[in-house]
């Protein structure tokens, strides 16, 4: 009961500091419940809302959010505060027939590739967006044909648009020797689809234009008309390495929907296998970035890591990659206390040789002279792109959403959240190493807790209604929206995932530095293209 007071408490203070801020313009509701504070405005005074909740209450921003009717548009602009715990979530409609909307990228820049996606998915117009078209949907997409608009169809055969052959890459360097470097879409190893366009007039990258959907999957499209157990599916399965992340965020969405309270064992155990998760990710990528200076024996001995994580993973939760184990409600699979425990047991010693290879990674200066003053990204660009996760914390950016707006039992777990200050990365390295170690503190601190409840409460029927649900995935903040008929039915399904986020900024740390580096910082991000490509 008094987390409930302190909470009415922080979204009423909050609720009035925004009526005092914006007059008349807006109408302010508050759902303790929901951590969240609603403002609805029209088009004229959405750019002042933006500008006083970024300015002037500091709120980060978490989504944009399209969502069409037979009658009307409506965008829903989401922020969160990490200072107060809250989410804030501004909301504007127009009619159908009027799909234009003001461009709030120059305002909140991490709008950009948002209002940048919706206008190729759902061909609304930002108006002063400085860069529309062509962004998801690639040259070749007929225009006209947007796959998120409802009278789409599938199913239907569209046109294939035949590129012009005069059609070149648009260029900003104009001077004499200037030329372009084009890296991708095809890479060797197992690394999806990507294009980056590197401009130089020497050896060092002036400017980096990137390229990704080259796989892009509709997960959002698919998901319209499916029952949320069929959801859940397509949720874990569009970025392997992040399965059980997204999967958690898209049942977060869905109990809140129905109002289910998960059992306390089903919430510790999801805790377990997710720090789990983002300690066998963090290895990955610490293998990556010393593969990718050359490093072959200490790349070896993460990756033989990696495998034993990958291994631990099958024999406890019976997949690689932990698919098939959220559910709406709970978990599809329990482990004993014994298990539990003996999970814990093997991944410390695989923590400790981690630590080895830290250690012996900290006095190699070849590898360091690679990683150092390498790729930096400064705190205010990095607030300023909105970047999350590891990437975001090695900048200064210490925005962890398990700290930001705890769910689901981690208000009940004591961690540190890792922040480096440099921005290069060496920092970015560190962040993974410190991360990994702090999650196998929690998942100690979870088996302590486990409690002999049940590990799932079946959900008979799911109301109408709509939620986010968010996480802290391995690559950093995720928000799942689903929105839910009165049939049962998921109408719309948004994702927003932290390798979407982050990939938006990547071109921050690759410029000004030289050709030879780019592979290096690329690695150093850790992120997914497939996450992206959704």
């Amino acid at each position: 009961m008094v987390v409930e007071t302190e909470i009415y408490k922080k979204l009423h203070d909050l609720s009035e500091r925004i009526r005092h801020l914006l007059t008349n313009s807006v109408t302010v509701s508050i759902e303790p419940e929901n951590l969240l504070c609603s403002i609805e405005c029209n088009v004229d005074a959405l750019p002042v809302v933006c500008k006083q909740l970024v300015s002037r209450i500091g709120l980060s921003f978490a989504t944009m959010i399209v969502e069409e009717s037979n009658e009307e548009w409506l965008i829903q602009y989401v922020f969160y505060s990490s200072r107060i715990h809250i989410l804030v979530n501004v909301m504007v409609r127009q009619e159908i027939d009027n799909p234009s909307f003001p461009s709030m990228s120059s305002i909140v820049h991490a709008l950009d590739w948002q209002e940048r996606e919706a206008e190729d998915l759902f061909g609304i117009v930002f108006e002063g967006h400085p860069v529309l078209g062509d962004f998801v949907l690639h040259e070749e997409w007929p225009e006209g044909v947007n796959p998120m608009r409802r009278t789409f169809r599938p199913e239907m055969p569209y046109p294939h648009k035949e590129t012009r052959p005069e059609w070149q890459p648009r260029r900003i360097l104009q001077e004499p020797g200037a030329f372009m470097m084009p890296i991708g879409p095809i890479f060797s190893g197992i690394s999806e689809s990507a294009h980056f366009l590197l401009e130089t007039v020497g050896e060092d990258v002036v400017r980096s234009i990137p390229r990704f959907f080259y796989k892009y999957r509709g997960v959002e499209k698919i998901a319209e008309g499916k029952h949320p157990m069929e959801v859940v599916l397509l949720a874990e399965r569009f970025a392997g390495t992040s399965a059980f992340a997204h999967s958690l965020a898209f049942c977060h969405a869905v109990e809140s929907i129905a109002g289910v309270e998960v059992p306390e064992r089903a919430v510790q155990i999801r805790i377990l296998f997710a720090e789990f998760e983002r300690f066998r990710h963090h290895i990955s990528c610490i293998e990556a970035i010393c593969n990718s200076t050359g490093l072959a024996v200490a790349a070896s001995q993460a990756a033989i890591l990696e495998e034993e994580a990958l291994r631990l993973s099958c024999e406890f939760a019976g997949h690689r990659y932990l698919f098939g184990l959220n559910i709406p409600g709970g978990l599809s699979k329990d482990l004993s206390k014994e298990d539990c425990t003996g999970l814990l047991k093997r991944t410390d010693n695989i923590l400790k040789r981690l630590d080895r290879l830290y250690k012996m990674l900290q006095y190699s200066s070849s590898f360091l002279d690679r990683l150092e003053e390498v790729g930096i990204i400064c705190t205010e660009d990095a607030i300023d792109y909105g970047l999350v996760g590891p990437v975001a914390r090695a900048s200064g950016v210490c925005n962890d959403i398990r700290k930001a707006l705890p769910y689901k039992g981690y208000e009940n777990v004591e961690f540190s959240v890792p922040c480096e200050t440099e921005g290069d990365g060496y920092a970015r390295l560190r962040v993974f190493f410190q991360e990994a170690f702090q999650s196998v503190m929690i998942m100690s601190q979870t088996i302590e807790r486990l409690s002999d409840e049940p590990i799932y409460i079946p959900i008979k029927d799911y109301p109408e209604g709509s939620a986010i649900g968010w996480v802290e995935a391995p690559a950093g903040a995720a928000f799942h929206y689903v929105r839910i008929d009165s049939r049962g039915r998921v109408i719309r399904y948004r994702l927003t995932t932290p390798s979407f986020t982050n990939w938006h900024g990547f071109h921050l740390a690759a410029e000004g530095f030289a050709f030879q580096d780019f592979p290096i910082i690329l690695a150093t991000f850790g992120l997914s293209i497939a996450e992206s490509d959704r």
